[in-house]
């Protein structure tokens, strides 16, 4: 452990497995008091144990204004101020043009870009000056996938809060910085993938086309997170940080 956010207060969003979790057991081994969301209680709870520290569940969906009132309502029972905001939680389906639902479009949109939106305005409030906000896009913000559109999408509307927020937080000097995972070992790629051997397949096709030569880690993305919310990255702002083993640069 150590104290790099000592007496920091980090609000990380779908911290219950994959890169939420990881980013937020990071936190709390580096001494921040962490809050997490989920959804289901079971995993929040099994997140909370696992994680340790000063670690807080909250359970909540964020794509329900509600839900992110009760999150900071949470927050402000313990604390006066956010430190940092880690706006991860989201998902995506397969769905190839031609058999995009509206009910596809409006799940993806309302957990990937209403969620975000709002997580990130309700927490103004809170947010003390010179806090860092870090927004989870992705690497097919700038490159296509097939049958992965509307995901894509939602993630390019990520990446662009970004740059237009640093203009709309700059007299409160709050930097806000979008972190691009790529093919990232997680429950959630596995589902995605179909699980079991046909999601080792496609894991394995895909790490062949990364120059790394292998997919990434949930840990290596919490670090990439870690430093953008830390004072090493205080004139970063505005930026987008593939963590993906290069596979976007080729």
């Amino acid at each position: 452990m150590t104290n790099r956010f000592n007496n920091k207060v980090v609000v990380v969003t779908g911290g219950t497995s994959g890169i939420g979790m990881a980013t937020a057991k990071a936190f709390a081994d580096a001494g921040a008091s962490v809050f997490i969301t989920g959804r289901r209680q079971d995993a929040l709870d099994a997140a909370v144990k696992a994680i340790g520290g000063r670690i807080t569940g909250v359970r909540g969906d964020m794509a329900n204004l509600a839900d992110i009132d009760r999150l900071y309502d949470a927050v402000q029972q313990q604390h006066a101020q956010i430190d940092v905001l880690f706006a991860n939680a989201g998902g995506g389906e397969f769905a190839p043009l031609g058999s995009i639902s509206e009910d596809h479009y409006q799940r993806t949109f309302d957990t990937n870009v209403k969620g975000v939106l709002f997580t990130v305005q309700k927490a103004l409030p809170l947010l003390r000056d010179g806090a860092s906000i870090i927004l989870t896009a992705s690497t097919t913000s700038i490159s296509g996938t097939p049958a992965l559109s509307v995901y894509s999408a939602t993630k390019a509307a990520v990446r662009n809060f970004a740059r237009n927020w640093i203009l709309d937080l700059k007299d409160r000097h709050i930097r806000v910085n979008a972190v691009s995972p790529g093919v990232t070992e997680t429950a959630g790629l596995n589902e995605l993938f179909g699980g079991g051997e046909q999601a080792e397949g496609t894991k394995d096709y895909l790490a062949g086309l990364i120059p790394a030569g292998r997919i990434g880690q949930p840990e290596e993305v919490a670090k990439a997170v870690l430093f953008l919310a830390s004072e090493e990255a205080s004139f970063v702002n505005g930026v987008e940080l593939f963590v993906d083993g290069g596979q976007v640069q080729i």
